[in-house]
């Protein structure tokens, strides 16, 4: 199984991966890993919480499984499901074979084995094989609060309860991570069985190495006014004039668009132009052509967040 033997060989393997984690976010990941614990990463949208998982299970050498919460996610859905079909055919053939007379216990042990279980994200991370998996529980503040007092039990102990079957516990611990945006409050319940980290919008050195590094083809004059500008859009005064500030996949999808247009400089024509790369609501981009009457544009030394 492949571990780290510090932080700063995790944040070289992230690094590895695409993944650009400052120490302190690097060090919560460290200790999740080390003591075996969930990890809650809480923050605004687009700041690289799904991101982070990904990036892990590449650098561990683990399959990533994934669920995606949502509102009216039922545990059927998240743990398992009997394939009913196929226990049906089961129980004619027994009843075939019977000459119509079933021995209604034996039949029934049958029916209820783990080969007629369609298996979901968390009963698939319990059971997987060596190394493990790293489990990613997405957006976990969407689903309702009876699904976070099920999962209660597999993030305390790794395990889960079939009532068919028994208790499943893991032969290989998930690397567990659980992402929310915070549109409620979780559960503390749920809260204190787990590692926590904020994640917050990256400083601009930080964005700046992103788009470096996701971005080749990007000049270093192009790169240095994507990230500028964006920190910029991120910060006071703009910010409160924004629904939702670009995240870290928007930065690096404009940079994308700004090369495709032979862009060699941003001025407030392109920008208007590419507004819809940044943001997803029509008063997010009316908004920029307001900010765009300001020092946006202006070189990254006339601004102390730059700095």
């Amino acid at each position: 199984m492949l571990t780290f033997s510090s932080v700063d060989a995790l944040i070289e393997a992230l690094r590895q991966a695409g993944y650009f984690a400052e120490r302190r976010l690097a060090t919560a990941v460290f200790l999740a890993l080390k003591l075996q614990r969930p990890l809650l990463l809480e923050g605004e949208p687009g700041v690289g919480k799904t991101e982070l998982a990904k990036a892990l299970a590449t650098a561990l050498g683990r399959a990533l499984i994934r669920l995606q919460c949502y509102d009216g996610l039922e545990q059927r859905e998240a743990l398992y499901e009997w394939n009913y079909a196929a226990q049906l055919l089961h129980m004619r053939a027994a009843q075939s074979g019977a000459g119509g007379e079933l021995d209604a216990a034996r039949v029934e042990r049958e029916v209820y084995q783990e080969r007629y279980l369609i298996r979901r994200p968390l009963l698939k991370a319990l059971q997987a094989g060596a190394p493990g998996a790293v489990l990613l529980i997405d957006e976990v503040d969407r689903a309702d609060e009876p699904f976070e007092a099920f999962l209660l039990e597999y993030l305390g102990e790794y395990q889960v309860s079939v009532p068919e079957i028994g208790t499943i516990s893991a032969q290989f611990k998930p690397v567990t991570i659980l992402t929310s945006n915070r549109t409620r409050e979780l559960n503390d319940a749920v809260k204190r069985r787990c590692l926590y980290h904020w994640l917050d919008y990256p400083e601009r050195e930080r964005e700046l190495e992103i788009i470096r590094a996701q971005v080749p083809g990007a000049s270093e004059a192009l790169a240095e006014q994507v990230a500028t500008v964006v920190t910029r859009l991120r910060n006071q005064p703009f910010v409160s004039a924004f629904q939702r500030a670009p995240g870290i996949a928007e930065s690096v999808e404009w940079a994308k668009a700004l090369i495709a247009l032979d862009t060699l400089a941003l001025d407030p024509e392109v920008m208007s132009d590419t507004a819809g790369i940044l943001f997803k609501q029509r008063e997010d981009v009316s908004a920029l052509t307001h900010a765009l009457a300001t020092d946006l544009l202006a070189p990254p030394e006339a601004d102390d967040s730059s700095r």
